[in-house]
């Protein structure tokens, strides 16, 4: 999951002020697009209001979108028009970074990768399963079907949380 040079330079930038609307940032896709470009914004609520079951409100997300328009009023990072959006990561939460995942061993989880693994007619690029466990180079996970896989994280194109509803 190694982010783009734009993404974290737009991170860089946003970061302080998703912090002064006491949220936390939990990731930010960029999708230029000719003229009109996207800038997604996930929000969600620090780690001392989980414990207390506060979640992102409308509220938290009008008050990040509007810190950020200035910030990039005032730095211009984005060439051309763009469109700003500001939401929770959802229960089916993209993971922007290996650290994210640690606190999900046990859930499934779904991951895209950049060159498939296993063998023969085996081989897959994608896999759905239980995330085992995790550490600084790799993941390992136990597929729907019970293969069992470990991944190596700089292999990981991309990987969210599936939502399983108790």
């Amino acid at each position: 999951m190694k982010l783009s040079t734009k993404v974290t330079e737009l991170t860089n930038i946003i970061a302080p002020a998703v912090a002064a609307c006491d949220v936390a940032l939990w990731g930010i896709e960029f999708a230029p697009q000719g003229n009109r470009s996207l800038l997604r914004i996930y929000i969600e609520a620090l780690p001392e209001d989980k414990a207390q079951d506060k979640q992102v409100t409308i509220e938290n997300c009008a008050a990040v979108n509007h810190q950020v328009s200035g910030i990039l009023e005032v730095h211009d990072p984005i060439a051309g028009e763009f469109i700003l959006e500001v939401s929770s990561p959802g229960f089916d939460r993209a993971f922007f970074s290996d650290e994210q995942m640690h606190s999900y061993v046990g859930q499934t989880v779904s991951v895209r990768l950049i060159q498939a693994i296993g063998e023969g007619d085996k081989k897959r690029r994608k896999a759905t399963g239980t995330l085992d466990s995790i550490d600084a180079s790799s993941l390992k996970l136990t597929a729907t079907d019970g293969e069992q896989f470990e991944i190596a994280l700089s292999n990981i194109d991309k990987a969210n949380l599936i939502y399983e509803d108790a």
